[in-house]
């Protein structure tokens, strides 16, 4: 009899394993069923912002792969509208909803793929029942919102509450359909995710685009009228809007996980080991946005829900499933997002990370420009490393800028994965042309006085 692999959500991760699997065993060997609570899988989640905004034409273009395509030319059964709603790993079944027609079906597994993802942050005050307050995690998510802005009466005001990278990409598509937009943010800056030196830039530029920012303040409530969303409520007073954007991050969705027993890690998401194994749960596997995994620098458990991680994760379980041998190693926080036009990105540390990691460092802001000044197109540019003393040793770096800003962080996040110097870093052969960049491009700008801040430092 062939073995069963039971894989319980269809996106990035799920799909990713459940094809490596097939890849490397055949149908013979192996059964592959997996089961999907939504209408889509394999789909584009960081790419929700841009259909929102009409920049994407239509929710087909964020997907990668139909249902369709996974059942007939991998061989993998694929239940669409199937909600997994127990675990039972003493009699190595599972059992499924069926969400359109109702009933439920049990299902053996003899290996089980646990890729829930995860679920947006809701606090009590958005879970009343108010028609136009929207989380934005899945495409059946970016769905219902398109259906909110399209309907009758048309919104003209919109509150994103949460200032993260969601919460951002949000305010800046709701400001290109032409919304009046105000974003609410507990801390003193939007954009956490880095500095807030560097924040306060992308801040500027928000505002730059008619968003209106009301940081240090937190919303308590709702008001409605006619069951529908009037304003937020403030201790500053309420904020009218016709639609609510919920932008306050995510956590690892492991309730499924958490009743079956299945380890949790100190940042509540499910503990794995290096080849995406729960530990002391034989042919049991996690990936993506319910996991936990290693930061490279810091040496600590960290949650890091991003797309890249899933699929990477996902491909590591799925080559495991199949009979072949790959690890996950950890990460080190690499992100980029946009505002219009200017850039953020960042990788490892920020400053508050690198002090409760217990690090003794400097850090150093360099401007600089994308190009060489002279020629057409030049554009200010914010480069900020993070520098353990005395060694040197890149902990972070961050940038902002315009064209050309944010995908420089890679060079960055491959100096930091490999454990350069800034020292080292002076001396990279990096890529100079004038349209590209200046003679000295802005990464060896900040590396050079990040190594003058060690010196002086050390004197």
């Amino acid at each position: 009899m062939a073995q069963r692999l039971i894989v319980i959500g269809g996106d990035a991760a799920g799909m990713s394993a459940a094809s490596q699997a097939r890849r490397r065993r055949n149908r013979d060997d192996l059964e592959i069923v997996v089961f999907e609570r939504g209408h889509f899988t394999s789909y584009s989640a960081c790419g929700i912002p841009y259909w929102i905004s009409g920049l994407v034409p239509g929710p087909e273009h964020l997907i990668a792969r139909a249902p369709e395509t996974f059942r007939t030319k991998f061989d993998i059964d694929v239940r669409m509208r199937h909600e997994v709603t127990a675990i039972d790993l003493e009699r190595r079944e599972v059992v499924a909803r069926d969400l359109d027609n109702g009933g439920e079906v049990s299902e053996r597994f003899d290996e089980l793929m646990y890729a829930t993802g995860a679920t947006p942050t809701k606090p009590s005050w958005a879970q009343v029942d108010v028609a136009g307050v929207f989380g934005m995690q899945t495409l059946d998510d970016g769905a219902a919102l398109r259906d909110w802005l399209d309907a009758e009466p048309q919104p003209r005001r919109a509150v994103v509450v949460g200032g993260g990278y969601i919460g951002v990409e949000m305010a800046e598509a709701m400001i290109q359909r032409g919304l009046s937009v105000t974003l609410v943010e507990q801390a003193a800056q939007p954009m956490s995710t880095v500095d807030e030196d560097m924040a306060e830039l992308v801040a500027d530029a928000m505002r730059g685009l008619g968003i209106t920012i009301r940081t240090g303040l937190a919303v308590t409530g709702l008001d409605q009228r006619d069951g529908r969303v009037s304003a937020v409520v403030t201790a500053e007073g309420p904020i009218p809007t016709d639609v609510v954007v919920l932008g306050l991050g995510v956590r690892p969705n492991v309730g499924l996980a958490e009743a079956a027993g299945l380890p949790l890690g100190p940042t509540g998401a499910i503990r794995v080991d290096r080849r995406m194994r729960v530990p002391g749960f034989p042919g049991v596997w996690a990936a993506g946005d319910c996991v936990e995994t290693l930061h490279r620098v810091s040496g600590m458990p960290v949650y890091v829900p991003l797309g890249t991680h899933a699929n990477k994760q996902g491909r590591v379980a799925g080559v495991n499933i199949g009979g072949g041998y790959a690890t996950f190693t950890g990460v080190i926080g690499t992100a980029v997002t946009k505002v219009c036009e200017l850039e953020v990105g960042r990788t490892g540390l920020r400053e508050r990370d690198a002090s409760a990691a217990g690090f003794d460092f400097v850090s150093v802001i360099a401007e600089s420009t994308n190009r060489a000044g002279y020629y057409p197109g030049a554009r200010p540019m914010t480069v900020k490393l993070i520098a353990e003393r005395p060694s040197g040793r890149l902990l972070g770096a961050q940038i902002v800028g315009w064209s050309e800003a944010a995908k420089r962080i890679d060079t960055l996040a491959v100096a930091l994965w490999n454990g350069m110097t800034v020292d080292d870093m002076t001396a990279l052969d990096l890529g100079y042309a004038p349209p590209y960049a200046p003679v000295w491009d802005p990464v060896l700008i900040a590396a050079r006085k990040a190594v003058d801040a060690l010196a002086a430092l050390d004197r």
